[in-house]
């Protein structure tokens, strides 16, 4: 199947990233590619501990049922269903890398506000949800304008390996990150991760807004009004069969991951009675999984093809999730941990090479909307999953809700085997009139 002839009018894009000289180091020789990598790192190490402390803090600190765990988690992931669009419109107007600062300064202020209202004795479930809420409408303008702004900094031929690179820091502050959270938690109380999590954001806006590249967002004289731009992202997704595919695959993907997220906390802590300090140590375990598949994505891409390699990580990895739910009771927790990590190492190879594909294919002057559009389709679905995995959890129990889950992360595989991915050896190019 081949790609949509008529593309939606769009303004003049911007020009690519100068090709970098030849250098032994690659992309560790630019100096905005290290400032973006170190800030997105720091912001990942702190991610990975909040997320962590998040839970810990419902579970442990304020006893929370198993629905408020997943109102909790649905609650970072809501926003995507009012503002995704709308956010992908603006970034394509505004310089992406002033919105990851702004944002980045927000995070800050508003992860802070968890330690401070606990050390002070009046912390609620009520501020919790309330932060997760605010923070998950930062980061839909933060994840959209993240995702735009590396074609601008790296070029085209370039984006794979930035992208492993991204990845890799990522994967790498999600191992230390769990563990780190345990240790605070056993420590120092759950909510000490949250601080952790806040200075982090500090670290990523210093460095983001160090970077020196001239953005060109388009002129107010060349916006054609903000629902006919959002339309234009829209078909655009709508119109390609690649993009639509991918889209429908992280959609009943993260549908899955999430009801597994949703009560994986519980599980670990009530149902095979591991400690604050184990669950870091689980999810540490888990972390090294994507590393690896960060660190592989590449050399996957090279040798099977995009296309191909997406496939394999799917049908290959997902399915040693199965062995979660079986934990303590015909499993034992290490082998366990290591399948899921197996697992995970399939999830985060995949997203590489489809996040390489989306940057260089999409038009430059679009890849906001385009982006926006897809993760409107993709993340609103991760509310659905962890609502739907806390309500399982409450009435089913926590093992036979990630029994339910694990299934439908795989039936994503089927989504992407019924699409045109199936006979291609590698995604294909930008179209030539785009």
């Amino acid at each position: 199947m081949t790609t949509a002839s008529v593309r939606p009018p769009s303004p003049p894009s911007p020009p690519e990233a100068e090709a970098p000289r030849a250098s032994r180091w690659g992309l560790w020789a630019q100096d905005n590619f290290r400032k973006l990598w170190i800030g997105e790192t720091t912001s990942g190490l702190g991610t990975a501990v909040g997320s962590v402390a998040l839970a810990l803090v419902a579970v442990v600190t304020l006893e929370a049922s198993p629905f408020m765990v997943g109102v909790l988690t649905a609650s970072a992931w809501v926003p995507w269903l009012f503002l995704g669009l709308v956010a992908g419109a603006w970034v394509d107007r505004w310089p992406r890398l002033k919105v990851m600062l702004v944002c980045d300064l927000l995070l800050l202020v508003l992860f802070g506000s968890v330690p401070v209202a606990g050390w002070l004795g009046v912390l609620t479930m009520a501020q919790l949800v309330v932060v997760a809420l605010l923070a998950g409408a930062v980061k839909v303008f933060l994840s959209t304008a993240n995702s735009a702004v590396l074609p601008a900094l790296v070029a085209k031929r370039d984006l794979l390996e930035a992208n492993v690179k991204l990845r890799s820091g990522d994967a790498a502050a999600e191992i230390a990150g769990p563990g780190l959270a345990g240790l605070l938690a056993q420590a120092f109380g759950a909510v000490s991760g949250l601080l952790a999590d806040a200075v982090t954001y500090l670290v990523a806006a210093i460095c983001v807004g160090t970077i020196k590249v001239e953005e060109k967002p388009p002129a107010v004289s060349e916006r054609r009004g903000i629902l006919r731009e959002i339309g234009e992202g829209v078909r655009f997704l709508v119109h390609d069969p690649y993009l639509r595919s991918l889209a429908g695959f992280a959609a009943v993907g993260n549908l899955g991951l999430n009801g597994i997220q949703a009560v994986q906390t519980i599980f670990l802590v009530r149902s095979v009675g591991v400690t604050p300090a184990g669950i870091g140590a689980v999810f540490a375990v888990v972390s090294v999984g994507g590393l690896a598949g960060a660190a592989l994505a590449g050399r996957i891409a090279r040798r099977f093809g995009t296309a191909r390699g997406l496939l394999l990580c799917q049908l290959v990895g997902a399915p040693f999730i199965l062995l979660l739910p079986m934990t303590g009771e015909r499993v034992p927790l290490a082998v366990s941990a290591v399948a899921w990590s197996v697992s995970v190492c399939g999830v985060i190879a995949g997203n590489v090479i489809a996040a390489s594909f989306y940057q260089a294919y999409c038009p430059p002057a679009m890849i906001g909307r385009i982006r926006a559009s897809a993760s409107t389709v993709n993340f609103s679905a991760i509310p659905v999953g962890a609502l739907l995995g806390g309500w399982l959890g409450e009435i089913l129990g926590a093992r036979t809700t990630l029994w339910i889950m694990a299934s439908v992360l795989l039936s994503a595989g089927a989504v992407l085997v019924a699409g045109p991915l199936r006979g291609l050896r590698s995604f294909p190019e930008r179209p030539a009139d785009s």
